[in-house]
């Protein structure tokens, strides 16, 4: 399986995240020179765009690590623990985000 460029990731998780999901943060995605996903999930209609805008929550990530959590291949409390992933900002937001980013939201 090929891994999917930032463009169909982030119209991935704009599918996941919806309009409306009570989620309530901004969130960046960071995946360094690969570019970034930022979620505006306190404004309805919420907005998935690659802008690199502030946010509350930035995850700093891989891409192809955040392709793996986001098809459920890899873990990302192991992600987490094992320094693949980090979480500056709003912490409690960032453990959020698998209920409306996650695998199950496909």
């Amino acid at each position: 399986m090929t891994k999917p460029t930032l463009e169909e990731m982030t119209a991935e998780m704009r599918k996941r995240v919806g309009e409306d999901s009570g989620f309530g943060h901004t969130v960046k995605f960071n995946f360094g020179d690969d570019g970034v996903i930022f979620i505006d999930a306190k404004n309805v209609p919420h907005v998935v765009s690659n802008e690199d805008n502030d946010a509350e929550t930035i995850v700093n990530i891989k891409f192809g690590d955040f392709c793996k959590i986001s098809d459920g291949s890899k873990d990302p409390t192991e992600a987490f623990m094992a320094g693949r992933m980090t979480i500056d900002g709003n912490v409690d937001a960032g453990w959020k985000l698998g209920s409306i980013i996650g695998p199950d939201r496909a």
